[in-house]
C-alpha cells in the first residue's frame, strides 16, 4: 500500500479470497485492504501509539443517522464519560479533501457533536475544534492527547 504521512506501524495482513486483509483491532477482525481503510487503520494506530487514546474508547465504522439517512462514521473517540470528542472522517489517498469533505463530516456531526473534527486521506490532516456557541469550527495544528 502507499506510504502515508503517519509514523509506520506494524499491522498483520492476510490473503483470502484473491483479497488482501488488515486486521483491525477496534473491530477484532480482518478487513478488506482498500484504500480509506488503509487510511483508517493508520489513523487508529496514530491516535492509540501518537495521541494515547485507549482502543477501549475508539470506535471504527458505525451507523448514524443523518436527516432520517443512514450513513456510516470512519473513527470516534468517546472520553471516559462516554461523550464523543473525536470524529475522524477518512478519504482514500487519491481523494482530494475538499469543501464537500468538510460539509459531509459536518453533517455527521450534527448528530454526533464531537469537540474535535479530524478530515484526513493519509497525506494531509486537517484538525478542528468546535465552537458550538457561535456554530463554526476552528483549524487547529493538532488534536490534544488523551488526558484522562
Amino acid at each position: 500500500m502507499q506510504r502515508l504521512n503517519f509514523p509506520v506501524y506494524d499491522f498483520r495482513f492476510k490473503n483470502s479470497e484473491n483479497n488482501i486483509h488488515i486486521f483491525d483491532a477496534i473491530r477484532k477482525k480482518f478487513v478488506v485492504l482498500q484504500p480509506e481503510e488503509w487510511v483508517r487503520q493508520n489513523v487508529v494506530q496514530f491516535l492509540i501509539h501518537e495521541k494515547k487514546y485507549p482502543i477501549s474508547l475508539i470506535n471504527v465504522e458505525k451507523q448514524v443517522t443523518v436527516n432520517k439517512i443512514k450513513k456510516r462514521y470512519d473513527v470516534v473517540v468517546f472520553d471516559s464519560l462516554g461523550n464523543i470528542i473525536l470524529l475522524v472522517e477518512c478519504k482514500a489517498p487519491q481523494i482530494a479533501i475538499t469543501q464537500h469533505t468538510f460539509d459531509q463530516i459536518a453533517r455527521y456531526n450534527m448528530q454526533l457533536r464531537a469537540t474535535y473534527l479530524m478530515v484526513t486521506n493519509g497525506l494531509q490532516h486537517f484538525y478542528c475544534k468546535m465552537d458550538y456557541d457561535r456554530e463554526k469550527y476552528m483549524f487547529l495544528e493538532q488534536i490534544p492527547d488523551f488526558s484522562r
